[in-house]
């Protein structure tokens, strides 16, 4: 992908300028459409100066607006498909926002790509498309957990259950052929949005990633989103000189990757030869529980030490990390920031 023209949605976030970084720094000739809603940039000029800086062309539009879109992705060889309402989706009052911004606007980039004969569409997904993460029973092997109860959780059982026998499960690393089971409005709209760029890969002979990034973490992050994860929140409060409040008990097993190793991810996926439809994990290949991230992040910036609270949310999951494998075998991609140094740069 030699001085290829990308055209980059959502480029002013919190991934997405991260993205561009590495796409520019690469050679390639990069557009970022991005609308810089108020509600997720605080200030878009200084969003837009940044992505200017690195020398990016930069386009107020809504990729949901065809009319605005569709011209341009002319001459385009690649499309990074970034720009959606991210978080939780746990308000009902909020669910035709998160399906219009996120699946009509994937719909409206995958027609104007097929429009312009674009042959590659790599796009965000999310590691909450799994629901709760893979699981063993000693005795029935691979099961899929249910949803945790109230009243467990109220007596502070936070492990999930065998749904056949009741004994503990052994939580594992999840695979992409892992069963999809998005429990929120959000994860539903990263589900519908694999399966139309699938649609759109089939239909137009292009290809398509979808990459389900896991815990995303690095400068820049954004500080009061559900979206900007556990350790964004964490350094929130140790900012405040508060300490952190960890939720359960601080044993939920996540996968924490770099930003930085992201933007590599994408610019793989960019380059690849991949085919048709593929949707790849991206995640650091190492088990981080949130009471170590807590106490890590509390270390480093010599604040109060974490308090675990056994508060919970009832339809978080307890255990999601990833395999990364198929990374490594189609894109050539592996994270390699480890996480004493990602910290670091926080």
């Amino acid at each position: 992908m030699s001085s290829a023209r990308v055209v980059v949605t959502g480029g002013a976030g919190f991934v997405g300028t991260a993205v561009v970084r590495e796409l520019v720094g690469r050679g390639e000739n990069v557009t970022v459409v991005d609308s810089f809603r108020p509600d997720v940039h605080r200030d878009g000029d200084a969003a837009r100066r940044r992505l200017e800086t690195l020398g990016a062309r930069v386009v107020e539009a809504d990729v949901r607006d065809g009319t605005a879109l569709v011209p341009l992705l002319r001459n385009t060889s690649v499309v990074v498909h970034l720009a959606a309402k991210v978080g939780l989706g746990v308000d009902l009052d909020d669910m035709e926002d998160y399906v219009s911004s996120n699946d009509l606007g994937t719909a409206v980039v995958l027609r104007a790509a097929a429009r312009h004969d674009v042959p590659r569409v790599v796009q965000a997904s999310s590691m909450v498309v799994y629901g709760e993460g893979r699981y063993t029973c000693s005795e029935h092997r691979v099961v899929p957990p249910g949803p945790r109860g109230i009243e467990d959780l109220r007596r502070g059982v936070f492990e999930p259950p065998c749904p056949v026998c009741g004994r503990v499960l052994e939580p594992g690393l999840v695979t992409e052929d892992s069963p999809l089971d998005p429990r929120n409005t959000y994860a539903a709209t990263k589900v519908a949005q694999e399966y139309l760029a699938s649609t759109w890969s089939r239909e137009s002979g292009g290809a398509a990633v979808s990459l389900r990034l896991h815990n995303v973490y690095g400068a820049g992050m954004p500080r009061s989103t559900p979206y900007a994860g556990v350790a964004a929140l964490f350094v929130s409060r140790l900012e405040a000189g508060l300490p952190p409040r960890v939720f359960e008990d601080g044993g939920q097993r996540r996968d924490f990757v770099h930003v930085d190793d992201v933007a590599r991810a994408f610019a793989a996926a960019a380059e690849a030869d991949t085919e048709a439809h593929r949707a790849i994990n991206v995640g650091s290949g190492r088990v981080t529980t949130v009471g170590d991230m807590a106490l890590a992040l509390a270390d480093h910036r010599g604040g109060p030490s974490p308090v675990v609270t056994g508060e919970f949310r009832l339809g978080d999951v307890r255990h999601i990390t990833a395999s990364s494998d198929r990374a490594a075998a189609e894109l050539g991609w592996r994270a390699r920031i480890p996480l004493t140094e990602g910290i670091s740069s926080l």
